[in-house]
């Protein structure tokens, strides 16, 4: 069985933040609505367990793309998986291409309110040219094509990531799946954006799901799942711009400095909620690309060399300042 703890409860006062927030005008379509709760702190610094020493994928593959038809107790959880593809790197993603050859670490993405996974699709396509598997759900209530919205249910999401990971690892063991034999299941991440940065921390807080390695929380907080981290130590990038005007950078901050493990701010002194981050033809996009691509290298891979460029990579043209305290 998977190593994961009960469903969140629903803290009142989580909900009663979230609710003003929530009916707060939302400046990006991605945007979480959310600020920052007062949290207890965290426990003990420990280190993380090694990932065995190796080398990422030197050169990019070309994505494929594949949807799933996913529900969880009623909920539908449609989710689209970007991975290496056989063939030429470069151009668009092509839908059922054949699967590169190797085993490829997972990584299990959460958009924001009102968002879609393909509101991200810059970003993600890019992790999977680099070597990753990226499952990212449209979730039921809270995506921009939900019929019944309710900023509520994003302290339900955890639950949803954690169903869509035991889904997709699945596939490796399937026979007849394009993706059988291809899944190191045993080296999963989950990151994303705004509300779906709570919801990441959800998993890694009142979530736990132990079979995830590391986490990446752009532009997050804690509000609703707090910081009681659990669990095996699990290394976190946080990435937030200084100008978000949604979630503010102090409250993810706040979040950051409660992380009791091996630990990354990777901050944008102009950056906002989501157009710097996530939008190609912004000059910090490529360096928040690099940033997390290298980090998943590092934590899934083993890659020294990734770790290495860690801090220069993230400083560069001086677009950021990077915390490391990996």
């Amino acid at each position: 069985m998977p190593r994961r703890s009960r469903r969140i409860p629903i803290l009142v006062t989580a909900l009663l933040a979230v609710t003003v927030a929530g009916c707060s005008p939302q400046p990006t379509p991605n945007s979480g609505g959310t600020t920052d709760a007062p949290s207890a702190p965290a426990p003990a610094t420990a280190s993380a367990a090694p990932v065995t020493p190796g080398a990422a994928p030197a050169e990019p593959f070309a994505v494929g793309v594949r949807q799933l038809d996913l529900a969880r107790d009623g909920r539908a959880l449609p989710v689209t998986v970007w991975y290496p593809a056989a063939g030429e790197p470069g151009g668009t993603p092509r839908s059922g291409a054949r699967a590169a050859t190797g085993r490829f670490p997972v990584v299990a993405f959460s958009h924001g309110l009102t968002g879609t996974p393909q509101d991200y699709a810059a970003v993600l396509t890019r992790w999977a040219a680099a070597g990753f598997v990226v499952a990212a759900p449209r979730f039921p209530k809270t995506s921009g094509t939900a019929t019944q919205p309710d900023v509520f249910d994003v302290l339900n999401q955890p639950a949803d990531v954690s169903y869509v990971v035991t889904e997709v690892l699945a596939l490796d063991g399937r026979d007849g799946d394009p993706l059988a034999g291809r899944l190191a299941t045993d080296r999963v991440a989950a990151a994303g954006h705004s509300a779906g940065g709570i919801t990441t921390l959800g998993l890694f807080t009142l979530a736990r799901d132990e079979r995830l390695d590391a986490g990446i929380v752009l532009a997050g907080s804690a509000l609703g799942v707090g910081t009681t981290f659990s669990g095996p130590a699990a290394p976190q990038l946080f990435v937030h711009g200084e100008l978000d005007e949604v979630v503010s950078y102090a409250s993810g901050k706040a979040a950051y400095d409660q992380v009791p493990w091996p630990k990354a701010m990777l901050s944008l002194p102009d950056g906002d909620h989501g157009r710097s981050l996530l939008r190609t033809g912004d000059p910090a996009f490529e360096v928040v690309v690099e940033t997390t691509t290298d980090f998943l290298r590092w934590t899934l891979y083993g890659d020294p060399d990734a770790r290495h460029r860690l801090p220069d990579g993230a400083g560069h043209n001086g677009l950021a300042a990077f915390d490391d305290r990996l």
